[in-house]
């Protein structure tokens, strides 16, 4: 008896054949069914917001409301779809659009063109109310507020630091350092100096020099998260007025608006997050064989990094995993790939803590998990210099992969557990 499974790589799919006594699982996130009238949605969550009056109740009619928005690198949250209903909602509040700023979140990524304001949050939002871009590298545009109790200043762009209300917008997702996205990450690092963003990626490694990463800055965990406490705190400094955030179904449709108190309607979006894509997995497998999903997921190791971590977390200690990732672009971006320049961990750590970069973080978390299991990437021929020098191990098909697992594994017998959209899919560990 065999269990058949097709996986996606690049723009083509791969068959798989498996012994059936030998699949603990496949993991798949559940299926959730989109919202078709977004605009009625999002005025549903504004009318029963989560542990927080109506926004009538808090914002009037000559206060100067700041709504903080995600940057083009997160275009898979729609602003274009759901700030029209917020600004509606606004203005029958009694706040005109001329009393409204849009703070653009770049954290320290570059500024928006004026065609990219555009398309991420389209002509209606462009045309009523003005829009600033929050860069943490201009210095000059930041306050400090506060100090938090891990000794991080917290300095955030003026104009949110001077509104009357400040509204934080965004999508939840799952996220491999602060636990999920969304909430109180528009604060930090979206609006924040490069100092204060640098103290707080600060906490993603270890607190002892050699030791590598945290071990409580992962994918899905809040407490003890030094990281997300952190950020929590710098953003009570902020003292955000109201939260519309949006969480995705596995296709990137709409699946769910939460909006209330910045922190508790926060939280219910990563309890829905936890639903939709956090699969519960009864014990960890000797193989683990995972697919991004395809072509553009797959487009280079940088967006593989997602599938490594979430497969990874599948697998026992000592450990084999194979991946499908095309990367038929291997070496983009340069400010990830640059980072395999340096061949030892202990090396790209130290120049981690030097400047800490989030390219640099991850591919530091790639060659420590190479270290706990065997880390087979299904590539491109052209593709196996540069895996190999990245401490992973290439191979050209799933047949080759699967000859290498088997010898690294010493036996026949081994268990399995598959991953179609491990981009997407985390697994939890039940006890």
């Amino acid at each position: 008896m065999y269990t058949e499974i097709n996986l996606g790589y690049g723009n083509e799919e791969i068959k798989l054949k498996l012994p059936k006594k030998q699949v603990l699982q496949i993991i798949e996130g559940n299926h959730v069914e989109p919202l078709t009238d977004i605009p009625a949605a999002v005025k549903s969550a504004l009318a029963n917001p989560i542990g927080s009056p109506r926004l009538n109740q808090i914002v009037s009619k000559n206060d100067k409301v700041c709504i903080i928005a995600s940057d083009i690198t997160r275009a898979w949250v729609r602003n274009d779809l759901f700030l029209p209903p917020l600004l509606d909602e606004l203005n029958a509040c009694g706040v005109p659009d001329s009393n409204i700023t849009l703070v653009v979140a770049l954290g320290a990524h570059r500024h928006h063109t004026p065609e990219e304001n555009l398309s991420t949050y389209g002509a209606e939002v462009v045309k009523r109310v003005s829009i600033e871009q929050s860069c943490a590298l201009d210095t000059e545009n930041f306050v400090k507020i506060g100090t938090t109790s891990h000794g991080v200043d917290t300095c955030v762009y003026k104009t949110v630091a001077h509104a009357d209300k400040v509204i934080l917008t965004g999508g939840i997702v799952y996220h491999l350092m602060a636990g999920f996205g969304g909430g109180r990450k528009s604060i930090m690092p979206g609006v924040s100096a490069y100092n204060s963003i640098q103290g707080n990626h600060s906490f993603c490694l270890h607190n002892v020099v050699g030791q590598g990463i945290s071990a409580d800055c992962v994918s899905g965990k809040l407490n003890g998260n030094t990281m997300h406490e952190n950020m929590t705190e710098m953003a009570s400094m902020v003292k955000p007025a109201f939260l519309l955030n949006a969480v995705i179904t596995p296709e990137g449709k709409f699946a769910k608006f939460v909006a209330g108190h910045w922190y508790d309607a926060w939280l219910e979006g990563c309890q829905a997050v936890e639903k939709i894509f956090g699969v519960p997995i009864k014990e960890k497998a000797d193989l683990v064989i995972g697919s991004a999903g395809g072509f553009p997921k797959d487009i280079n190791l940088y967006q593989g990094s997602k599938t490594i971590d979430n497969a990874f977390m599948a697998a026992k200690d000592g450990g084999v995993v194979i991946l499908l990732l095309e990367c038929r672009d291997i070496k983009e971006p340069p400010d990830f790939s640059g980072w395999f320049d340096f061949v030892s961990l202990h090396e790209r750590e130290i120049k981690l803590r030097e400047g800490f970069t989030v390219p640099g973080f991850i591919a530091l978390k790639c060659g420590l998990i190479a270290k706990q299991v065997s880390l087979i990437i299904v590539t491109l021929p052209q593709n196996k210099e540069f895996v190999a020098n990245a401490g992973l191990i290439p191979a050209s098909s799933i047949e080759e992969a699967m000859a290498i697992a088997e010898k690294k594994l010493g036996r026949k017998d081994y268990t399995i557990t598959v991953m179609p959209h491990a981009a997407n899919t985390v697994p939890v560990l039940k006890g």
